[in-house]
């Protein structure tokens, strides 16, 4: 196991010492009385001299002492079991908040990138792998100090000779065990890997089965399945099968040993030098030595596992964050709707420019409506606005101020946004509708309802606002669940707000109802609209029309269409034969 991974994973436990102190004072007294056993064990042999030769007297009081240390000895082991088991799943609990914490504070750049199947599997299967292997090592590692330890002195009191072979036996299974550990290490980073795809894959075709099924996918989506099945089949048997090798390995050693101390022990036995007694009391010790070395190597799959795992959570927790707010950052209220993007460049990728010295003035109340094919820029606009990327170059201003002067969450509030793809959680309706504004009257609620055009299918439902929903929306319409953002947003009433193809998802009936409600919306209020059924801005104050990221066409709708360019050639295509 990587040193860092060890003791990264271990500053967690730290924060309850009094309950591994606890498990280590348990684990003493279970294991000190797992090693008076033999002793008093070997003493009844040498009492057991031949036929009527029995002292039945000291074995029956040897028997209720026995009863006694081993009844003790168990409930220190209960004991044990129960602290390791509390400290194990208080360490994950943790470490599963910091992680949550964590991707809450990463830039959007981070769900660009990273598969969503993929970071669940590491919310779910690797903390759980990492708690199974602390679980197991924990107690195992707690109780193989103190037993080897108490083993040792106990050998040594009865035949130093038999001791020193003992002892030379453990650096053999030690470095046995690293090496497969050594070897076996970058197999259980590639299961944990595999198993990562594999979530990502199933959480993908799940969510898509509609689409998996009108296309008639299922069968290649299935042998894509098997593929990565396959594969993370083949990474689990290898790494299992080498983290298995060190079991049998040392215990093969062990046995070794054994056969050799049975042997000496016979002969100095035959010399008078020991008893057979303290022979069978040194025999059960020399297992109790080996004991810890074949118990940890036989979790060393687990462990090598865990360390897998953490070491793909301590990856997310390393990422950097969002960059944090100025300690000198504003907050703004209530802003009043005046933008500026003053020289501006970005890209996501260096080497791909996407916007260069862009320039854009936006006078309070203006309604902005940004058109263009696919990949010119719409979108990006709104992302560096909200702050969600930062600009390479340049700067964007809103009242005058500097947006990156601005703390973030402020600079959001003043931003109501309805996008393409809608988002809903496991919740009420009424919950669903007030979660930018949690504290509002039901009232208020019904009222955004009404005119998001959202009310009449909400009293259809069998319990109307308190209707319980999943998170992909239950039952609900695309554009039924389109509604319900609309009407989260016209609940928290912003001062400005963003329309990414908000009404794409809507019938035509109901779209005019929704573009009579925008219109009451944006009045007053500055609002960015992208949208590609152009039917939709046309009562926009000005329409921007975006290509690789740069305005080559601005205007009203009727000067556009009058100036014969790429606009207007956009237009007739969607109406010239309506």
């Amino acid at each position: 196991m990587n040193k860092n991974i060890l003791k990264r994973t271990l500053k967690y436990i730290e924060n309850y010492k009094v309950y591994v102190f606890g498990s280590f004072i348990a684990a003493f007294l279970s294991v000190v009385s797992s090693l008076i056993g033999p002793m008093l064990i070997g003493k009844s042999i040498d009492h057991m001299i031949g036929v009527d030769a029995v002292n039945f007297t000291l074995l029956f009081k040897t028997l209720i002492i026995l009863a006694l240390i081993y009844g003790l000895g168990n409930l220190f082991t209960w004991l044990l079991t129960y602290l390791t088991n509390w400290i194990s799943y208080k360490t994950v609990n943790d470490m599963r908040h910091q992680l949550f914490d964590k991707i809450s504070i990463l830039p959007l750049k981070f769900y660009d990138s990273h598969p969503h199947g993929d970071t669940i599997s590491r919310f779910i299967n690797d903390i759980d792998t990492v708690s199974d292997g602390m679980l197991h090592g924990l107690s195992t590692l707690l109780t193989a100090m103190v037993t080897i330890i108490g083993a040792i002195g106990f050998m040594l009191y009865i035949s130093p000779i038999m001791t020193i072979i003992v002892i030379f036996s453990a650096p053999a299974s030690f470095l046995i065990a690293r090496f497969i550990a050594n070897r076996s290490q970058q197999m259980f980073r590639n299961q944990a890997k595999s198993l990562g795809k594999l979530n990502d894959y199933v959480e993908e075709i799940i969510s898509g089965q509609k689409i998996v099924t009108a296309f008639n996918y299922e069968d290649r989506s299935f042998e894509k399945f098997k593929k990565i099945n396959n594969t993370l089949y083949n990474s689990g048997v290898k790494s299992q099968f080498y983290g298995s090798l060190s079991g049998p390995t040392t215990r093969l050693v062990n046995n070794i040993t054994y056969a050799i101390i049975g042997i000496i022990g016979s002969t100095l036995a035959i010399l008078g030098k020991i008893t057979v007694g303290e022979i069978s009391s040194f025999l059960i010790y020399s297992n109790l030595f080996a004991k810890p070395f074949n118990e940890i190597t036989g979790i060393f799959t687990q462990i090598q596992a865990a360390a897998a795992s953490a070491q793909r959570i301590f990856h997310i927790l390393d990422l950097p964050p969002e960059r944090p707010d100025a300690i000198d950052a504003i907050n703004i209220n209530h802003s009043l709707g005046k933008i500026d993007f003053n020289n501006v460049s970005f890209s996501y990728n260096p080497d791909n420019p996407l916007i260069t010295n862009f320039n854009l003035n936006v006078k309070p109340g203006t309604r902005i409506a940004i058109v263009g094919k696919t990949g010119a820029g719409k979108t990006t606009l709104v992302n560096l606005l909200m702050r969600f990327y930062d600009v390479n170059k340049g700067s964007i201003s809103i009242d005058g101020i500097d947006i990156n002067t601005i703390t973030r969450d402020s600079l959001r509030s003043n931003f109501g946004m309805v996008l393409q793809d809608t988002w809903l959680f496991s919740g009420t309706i009424q919950d669903n509708i007030s979660y930018g504004k949690p504290d509002a009257t039901d009232e208020e609620i019904i009222a955004a309802a009404k005119a998001a055009d959202a009310h009449s299918f909400i009293q259809c439902l069998p319990h109307g606002y308190n209707t319980f929903i999943s998170d992909d929306g239950g039952n609900l319409s695309q554009g039924q669940k389109q509604l319900l953002t609309i009407a989260r947003v016209m609940l928290v009433d912003p001062p400005m707000l963003i329309l990414d193809e908000a009404t794409s998802n809507i019938d035509t009936r109901t779209e005019i109802n929704i573009q009579r409600a925008f219109l009451k919306m944006v009045e007053g209020r500055t609002s960015f609209v992208i949208a590609h059924r152009l039917s939709t801005i046309r009562e926009a104050d000005l329409i921007l029309v975006l290509d690789n990221g740069n305005i080559v066409e601005s205007g009203t709708h009727s000067q556009l269409l009058e100036s014969g360019g790429y606009y207007e050639r956009l237009y007739n295509s969607q109406f010239a034969h309506s």
